[in-house]
């Protein structure tokens, strides 16, 4: 994690802002959310700000629009092409999660399109799921960017925050001991997003099985 870092830092901060703005639109508009790293790179990005190589009202700004935009294209993709883009291979693999989310769809309406930008799985097929059942656009919208705003800004901040324990280390130890706690508390950022995954896995597969 922390030679990715030193990677990112050694590359203009312009390019850093288009990289993490379009990892996150692909995340959603592209219906492969989870193979792409749209939240990781947010959070990368929030790092960045902090260390100062990128403005962070502007990590801010792209990670939200880049979400809202990204969702609104999946969203039409879905309308448009829901049931092939439904057939496709890559999602083989998960149909189950797939029945999943169209269950929560069909319960929560356009709360589930807000609740599911918190998942990464969800976060993916939601939009397309939303047009395939023609929620109309207005409505989706509302809860899209609330979604959006409400999730960028958080993991935007998460990532500016692990970079504040870089920033302190390495005023008081050095840049390599900072490095190495940086990438420390991030492995404890994304431990913690596998851990909940899996929880809610659990979750589902009991709820299944109890049903």
């Amino acid at each position: 994690m922390s030679g990715l870092l030193e990677h990112i830092l050694r590359v203009p901060g312009w390019s850093v802002t288009l990289l993490v703005g379009l990892l996150v639109f692909a995340e959603d508009a592209l219906f492969v959310g989870f193979v792409l790293p749209g939240e990781t790179a947010a959070v990368l990005g929030g790092v960045a700000a902090k260390l100062g190589h990128v403005p962070l009202w502007g990590i801010l700004l792209t990670v939200v629009a880049a979400a809202i935009v990204g969702d609104s294209v999946g969203y039409e993709i879905g309308r448009h092409f829901g049931p092939r883009v439904l057939k496709l291979h890559i999602l083989d693999s998960h149909r189950r999660r797939l029945d999943d989310a169209r269950d929560f769809l069909a319960r929560r309406g356009g709360t589930a399109v807000f609740l599911g930008r918190w998942v990464a799985f969800f976060r993916a097929v939601m939009p397309a799921l939303a047009g395939t059942v023609r929620m109309p656009y207005g409505k989706f919208l509302l809860y899209n960017a609330a979604g959006g705003i409400a999730w960028g800004v958080t993991v935007v901040l998460a990532g500016y925050a692990a970079g504040a324990s870089y920033a302190k280390v390495e005023n008081a130890l050095g840049p390599v001991a900072a490095l190495v706690v940086l990438g420390l508390a991030l492995i404890a950022l994304f431990a913690w997003r596998i851990r909940r995954r899996r929880t809610q896995r659990n979750l589902e597969e009991s709820r299944d099985s109890s049903g």
